[in-house]
């Protein structure tokens, strides 16, 4: 290779280099992660109590966006229930937070006796969780935080119990 043409892939390297980092930097922008609305958030449980995350600070959270029509939602439930019962104790705490109807909430929640706090967030909980990450704004959609409520992960649709735990057993 002549030095010519060694200098010109050197000019397209550097060129390459510099738009990737600039795409790069774009994204990471437009993507950024900010928990403090839901942190500050004060969000009615089941029995219309408000409550707030800082509730449960010190323990690793998995706050699961979810609703009853959602049948990915449905279906990682279950998983949550198991993994909170077995999880519990080494202080992994999960805190679902409904965009949907109270009644239906309530009702769901009752026939499947959830094991872990359910919010009713109702749909005005969307804009919150994409200022945590969920642009889409689709559902499920869940934020782990770690024992001083700093964030960690958000991950949007179903979670399954492998994925859940190579995000969280870090923290435990």
């Amino acid at each position: 290779m002549t030095g010519k043409m060694r200098s010109a892939l050197a000019v397209v390297v550097a060129i390459a280099a510099l738009a990737v980092g600039y795409y790069a930097s774009q994204i990471r922008g437009r993507d950024a992660i900010d928990i403090r609305p839901l942190a500050a958030a004060s969000i009615p449980d089941l029995e219309g109590k408000p409550r707030s995350l800082s509730e449960w600070r010190g323990r690793v959270l998995v706050v699961n966006f979810w609703a009853t029509w959602c049948p990915p939602c449905l279906k990682e439930i279950p998983e949550f229930m198991r993994m909170q019962e077995k999880l519990g104790p080494r202080g992994l705490q999960f805190v679902g937070i409904a965009a949907d109807q109270p009644d239906k909430v309530r009702e769901f929640a009752a026939k499947y006796r959830i094991n872990y706090p359910i919010l009713l967030g109702e749909m005005d909980i969307i804009g919150i969780a994409s200022q945590a990450g969920n642009r889409a704004g689709g559902l499920p959609f869940t934020v782990i935080l770690d024992r001083k409520g700093k964030w960690v992960a958000s991950e949007s649709g179903a979670l399954d119990e492998n994925k859940v735990m190579a995000l969280v057993e870090p923290l435990l």
